[in-house]
């Protein structure tokens, strides 16, 4: 096990890394922006280092800046939480280049999965059943491939994630428009204005299957995630047992997310994404990281996901095989946004004036920060 552990992070993961860091006696690192030097994070962390100004640009995404607080306070491991860095396969290359463990997977899955064309190729290859789509391309390539799939479609970013850079196409004149925003969008969020095409499908669940896989060969899945209740592309009700799934195309799922993590040379948490007919399901992405919604999957099962990513990081095998892992009852995760109701319910910023949380309970968990 590390001894020190920085979390390159803030808010409520940091707040829950720090939590088992200290279970395990690991010394625990936080970093901070201007804006958060009295978060709880800093409060709860053994140390805490001041990383730079209030946009993320000049704080919790500089990688430079991280790497210097790691050798600075004498850290031998990075955890990204979520966010941030956490996907970033550049930002995993520093640190071992700087010789820090990553908590996370290796660079070349990061950069494999966060390609979704390249992703879906990888699925192809490994039996995994993916939606009907193109590769990408230029935009006549897509036109061509949009006639080819028929309507409804989705036009997508490669590169994308939380919606950004995805359009629905329901009628053959709104195509050239769409691909257009869709390419200048992802352009502006993710640097990489790639776009590829995939058949929509109205009305399918979206459940995910969290794995974990080791250095050793090892790669287990735990119950699904419904985490069909989205605004906005946001996921905002996540369960397990998903609601209707039966144990025929549970167990399909979970051997093809297995099959996923193996694809991509995976080790540590993962979480493989899938839309869900009747009777049958599609890839839709990979997430190299552990999942807002990781809670759900720990009441059911027991385990501490942390506690396992900082095990599988410096080399230990998983602690339970398939066989082992025992999971029973079913979990809710609601996530609480600040919104303003004026401005159409946008993303709100400020300060909470008051907040009651429920009565501790054993059923009951609240992750905050």
């Amino acid at each position: 096990m590390m001894r020190k552990l920085l979390i390159a992070n803030r808010g409520e993961i940091a707040c829950r890394i720090i939590r088992t860091a200290k279970r395990l006696g690991v010394a625990s690192v936080a970093v901070y922006s201007e804006a958060d030097a009295h978060a709880l994070h800093v409060e709860l962390a053994d140390e805490a280092y001041l990383l730079g100004p209030a946009p993320a640009r000049d704080s919790y995404l500089s990688i430079g800046k991280i790497i210097e607080i790691a050798h600075r306070s004498g850290s031998d491991a990075i955890h990204p939480g979520y966010g941030f860095l956490a996907e970033n396969a550049d930002f995993a290359e520093a640190c071992a280049a700087n010789g820090r463990i990553f908590v996370g997977p290796p660079p070349h899955a990061m950069r494999l999965l966060g390609s979704k064309s390249e992703a879906k190729a990888a699925m192809v290859r490994a039996g995994v059943p993916v939606a009907p789509g193109s590769s990408g391309g230029a935009d006549a390539e897509l036109l061509e491939a949009a006639r080819a799939i028929g309507l409804p479609l989705l036009v997508k970013a490669s590169a994308g994630g939380g919606g950004r850079g995805m359009r629905i196409v329901r009628a053959p004149e709104e195509l050239s428009a769409a691909i257009e925003s869709a390419r200048r969008e992802a352009g502006a969020a993710f640097g990489d204005d790639a776009l590829f095409i995939e058949k929509y499908f109205s009305g399918y669940k979206h459940v995910e299957i969290q794995i974990f896989a080791d250095s050793h060969g090892n790669v287990v899945s735990f119950l699904e995630r419904d985490c069909s209740m989205q605004r906005r592309h946001q996921k905002i009700i996540e369960e397990t047992l998903a609601p209707g799934l039966t144990p025929t195309l549970r167990a399909q799922m979970s051997e093809a997310a297995i099959r996923a993590a193996r694809a991509a040379g995976y080790t540590g948490a993962g979480t493989v994404e899938f839309l869900v007919g009747e009777d049958h399901f599609y890839f839709l992405e990979m997430n190299t990281r552990l999942q807002v919604e990781h809670p759900v999957t720990e009441m059911v099962s027991k385990q501490d996901l942390v506690e396992w990513q900082l095990r599988v990081a410096c080399g230990a095998p998983l602690p339970l095989t398939q066989s082992e892992l025992r999971m029973s009852g079913c979990a809710i995760e609601a996530r609480i946004c600040a919104e303003d109701p004026a401005r159409g319910f946008m993303p709100s910023v400020g300060e909470i004036a008051h907040f009651r949380a429920p009565r501790q309970a054993p059923f009951l968990r609240i992750d905050s920060g």
